[in-house]
């Protein structure tokens, strides 16, 4: 996994690069969105993995799937990315892409895990608090884990924290054993 998000990320810079230089940051990511779609489909799989398939036909026929929502800078990216043979890496790409572009939009992404589903108001405190916390814009996205009792688990980059039941259970256990 490493080495994979290691040779993908001179790709994801350079898809950001070019997305910044023209203001379109936005639009890039939904078109790389597309692209790992597409690539990621097993029929396609097949495709890039057959040695004896011409590179350049890749790329034209990954460039025909995506139509008028590829502009010409991303039409060129895959272009590279079919001759390079690192079209198998657009999983890989995006996610470095969205890294560096909630970084310059200096947006956080946070995972909130509650016992309950959370109400749009409870959603928007807490983005509210981490924001004050974080001094960043943050993207709340929410989940329902039942196993933990009750309370709510938040990750935010490398910030977690843990106010759910179960963890203060586990906390508890690991402090009796000492």
């Amino acid at each position: 996994m490493a080495e994979r998000r290691t040779t993908a990320r001179p790709y994801a810079e350079a898809a950001f690069a070019l997305a910044r230089d023209a203001r379109r940051l936005k639009p890039w990511s939904e078109m790389l969105a597309l692209l790992a779609i597409v690539v990621g489909d097993a029929s396609m799989q097949r495709l890039l993995d057959d040695p004896r398939l011409p590179r350049e036909r890749v790329a034209a026929l990954i460039i025909e799937i995506g139509g008028k929502h590829l502009d010409v800078a991303a039409q060129n990216f895959v272009r590279l990315l079919a001759e390079n043979r690192r079209l198998g890496l657009l999983p890989e790409i995006v996610a470095l892409y969205e890294m560096r572009r909630a970084e310059a939009e200096a947006i956080v992404d946070a995972d909130v895990t509650s016992a309950y589903a959370l109400s749009d108001a409870e959603q928007r405190k807490i983005g509210e608090a981490l924001k004050r916390r974080l001094g960043r814009e943050v993207r709340i996205t929410a989940h329902v884990d039942a196993s933990l009792l009750g309370g709510i688990v938040i990750r935010a980059g490398d910030l977690v924290i843990d106010g759910s039941v179960r963890g203060r259970i586990a906390a508890l256990a690991t402090h009796l054993n000492y």
